[in-house]
């Protein structure tokens, strides 16, 4: 039994229920081979309503990219104009670099319907599942000084955070250094990664995860409570093409500022943005955990901290626990 013999079934029994043993009758098929062939069509997207009395019913299938579609939407000039879909890869992240290294022009991107072993920040792994969300890397070549490296994930937070704000109306604020919350749950993950040559960027991958269409089921229950998707804030289904299309343009119109007029525009953008700022915060550094308020970006990226004895200081890498 393949994929699609069974999906021609459902789809002559549009938005009805088709029981197990009739499926099963006229593929010719055991009803366990109906039940893994009903599994493997969920991992690849498509989604099922069971019942034990009716059987199946297909409700909705997978919205997959296409490269036609994806470049008549692109508004920007360089990110996306040479692009590679995959269906399922291991990490984006991973064949970016090598498109990198091979010397692949700045604005390359890499798009995957799936991620099977998907990172964020600190080794964490990103849930990716097929068809749901945004999951992309694209090759950048600035030429700026390696410790300005940090500055680009903020700007890239911002780029997302204005884009996405713009499409959905949904109130997204910015987390120190680059996560994006609806509602203190979080919706993207940003990741970049850097190779370097005598104190220069030889060239910069960014990762960018955007939770699209996830539902709550996609999520391990655990992460409900930190998690979540632009369908389940805004209640309803966004079309993957135009965020990627429309986060684009915004990042190359930043990206584009940034080179001429340096880092300060995003500081004012990212501090307008900032659900971070002005609140008591715990910060979990290598050296240890800091108490104090937030009160800005530096030049560097750092974030300015106010201590309780009135002292400020820089802090260039922590996790930012909740405020207390």
């Amino acid at each position: 039994m393949n994929n699609e013999a069974i999906l021609s079934l459902f789809d002559n029994n549009s938005g009805v229920y088709v029981s197990g043993e009739r499926i099963s009758q006229e593929l010719g098929v055991s009803r366990t081979a109906v039940w893994k062939q009903i599994r493997k069509l969920e991992a690849a997207g498509y989604r099922f309503e069971a019942s034990r009395k009716l059987g199946y019913r297909l409700m909705s299938v997978p919205d997959l990219f296409s490269a036609e579609e994806l470049g008549l939407s692109l508004k920007s000039d360089v990110f996306g104009k040479s692009l590679q879909l995959f269906d399922s890869v291991e990490s984006t992240q991973n064949i970016a670099r090598a498109a990198a290294e091979e010397g692949a022009p700045e604005g390359t991107l890499i798009i995957a319907e799936q991620q099977v072993s998907g990172r964020g920040r600190m080794g964490r792994g990103w849930i990716s599942p097929r068809g749901q969300g945004v999951w992309m890397s694209m090759v950048l070549r600035p030429t700026i000084p390696i410790h300005f490296a940090p500055q680009l994930t903020l700007l890239t937070a911002v780029a997302l955070c204005r884009s996405l704000k713009r499409i959905t109306g949904l109130s997204i604020g910015i987390k120190w250094p680059n996560d994006l919350l609806i509602e203190g749950k979080k919706i993207s993950g940003i990741l970049l990664e850097s190779a370097a040559e005598d104190e220069r960027l030889r060239y910069v991958i960014a990762g960018i995860g955007i939770s699209v269409n996830l539902e709550e089921s996609d999520y391990p229950e655990e992460l409900l409570a930190k998690a979540t998707s632009l369908r389940i804030a805004g209640g309803r289904k966004w079309e993957r093409t135009e965020v990627v299309a429309d986060f684009l343009k915004e990042w190359e119109q930043l990206y584009l500022l940034y080179q001429e007029q340096g880092f300060g525009p995003v500081i004012t953008l990212w501090e307008a943005l900032s659900v971070s700022l002005g609140k008591q915060v715990r910060l979990i550094t290598p050296q240890g955990d800091i108490a104090g308020v937030p009160v800005g970006l530096e030049e560097s990226g750092a974030i300015r901290v106010e201590l309780a004895d009135g002292t400020f200081k820089s802090v260039f890498s922590a996790e930012m626990g909740e405020p207390l």
